[in-house]
């Protein structure tokens, strides 16, 4: 005997299956790209590599900004608590902050405005200040996300980068973008004729 169709409440619960198992899917993208960010601020902050600075710290937001845009993209996701689950105590960034402060010193403050839409006043932005909010945001929603609450790490980070972590990571990614261009090609012209020489004439 054929099977019979499935009703619309096994539809449904299908339907609901397959979102979830999305999500998750999406929580574990989120949850490594947000490892990752953490990592190379942590590696930028310790002064190891100060060359490398700018290089890596436009990598680490730009890779993190792909990952919002992702949260930004889909429907506001709903935790199953109406509100959120107190994870205890932020992890303590403020070394992290100023390590950045002193590794950018003289290239940390720049131009900002409050808001290019309703608020186009200037302001001073802060480079250090910027990638630690974005660290702070990221470890909240990675608490959630590994004592197993899904939907709750979705939901902190996605309300996280519409209201806050989004406009500084792409503040910032602007800066150190600049910063970078700056770096590579206000060079002096001698300097450049000089190696392009000493390059064709080994």
């Amino acid at each position: 005997m054929p099977d019979e169709p499935a009703g619309p409440d096994a539809a449904a619960e299908q339907q609901a299956a397959d979102t979830m198992s999305d999500l998750r899917a999406l929580a574990d993208d989120s949850a490594h790209e947000a490892r990752t960010y953490l990592a190379t601020v942590t590696d930028i902050a310790s002064g190891a590599n100060p060359a490398a600075a700018l290089p890596l710290g436009l990598l680490a937001l730009s890779q993190v900004l792909v990952m919002g845009a992702r949260l930004g993209a889909i429907e506001d996701i709903v935790p199953e608590d109406r509100f959120e689950v107190d994870p205890g105590p932020d992890v303590e960034l403020d070394p992290l902050r100023e390590s950045l402060t002193n590794l950018l010193e003289g290239l940390d403050e720049y131009a900002d405005v409050v808001d290019p839409v309703t608020e186009p006043e200037l302001t001073t932005g802060s480079v250090s200040n910027d990638l630690t909010v974005v660290a702070s945001a990221l470890a909240h929603g990675l608490r959630h996300y590994d004592e197993g609450r899904i939907l709750e790490a979705l939901w902190w980070w996605q309300f996280s980068y519409l209201s806050d972590w989004g406009e500084r990571a792409a503040s910032a990614l602007r800066v150190l973008q600049a910063l970078l261009a700056h770096v590579r090609l206000d060079a002096d012209a001698d300097a450049v004729s000089e190696a392009e020489f000493d390059a064709l004439h080994p």
